[in-house]
């Protein structure tokens, strides 16, 4: 399954949840990630993109089975 639809089958609210439960080491808080890409990893899928407050790149690793 591509990263994609692996992300897509997470139901919509959880997936809106993860999107704002970033850690950005810049303002060392937890932050909403924006403009981020959705990628294949190891362990399930890896959101990349910048931190909504500074802009500062950040990343979301989401497992999945």
């Amino acid at each position: 399954m591509d990263a994609n639809k692996k992300w897509l089958s997470i139901p919509k609210e959880f997936r809106s949840k993860l999107r704002k439960n970033v850690f950005c080491t810049n303002c060392k808080d937890v932050v909403a990630i924006e403009s981020f890409t959705i990628e294949d990893h190891q362990f399930g899928i890896v959101l990349h993109g910048k931190c909504q407050q500074c802009g500062h790149e950040v990343a979301r690793v989401i497992e999945t089975e």
